[in-house]
């Protein structure tokens, strides 16, 4: 007798010991001949599939390219970095309190 109870992340067997006896016996048997038999299949499905292709689309080619220039961008725009400084040590920089409360409250309710 043998009862599964499959939830998430949960599997319970539990067999009657005569049944767990005579499984334990007729497995040992079967699962030393399933390695090499697994083997063996393995290396007849890789040979089959040396000579596989693999079509890519131009849209595939297209993201590959637009991520490797992403990536190869640098993080900070040193430039945008280095004129608001020059701005803020000017004096010239300012900041209304208020925009920056609108922006954080259209942010907040843009990701609600």
């Amino acid at each position: 007798m043998k009862i599964t109870h499959n939830k998430v992340g949960q599997n319970l067997n539990i067999n009657d010991a005569k049944e767990s006896s005579k499984s334990q016996k007729a497995g040992a048997s079967a699962k030393t001949a399933a390695p090499e038999a697994a083997l063996a299949e393995l290396g007849k499905t890789t040979k089959s599939n040396e000579s596989a292709k693999v079509n890519v689309s131009d849209r595939a080619r297209d993201i590959k390219k637009a991520k490797e220039l992403a990536t190869a961008a640098p993080d900070v725009d040193e430039a945008k970095v280095a004129r608001l400084q020059k701005m803020i040590d000017d004096g010239k920089y300012k900041v209304e309190a208020k925009d920056i409360a609108d922006k954080m409250v259209d942010e907040e309710l843009a990701w609600s």
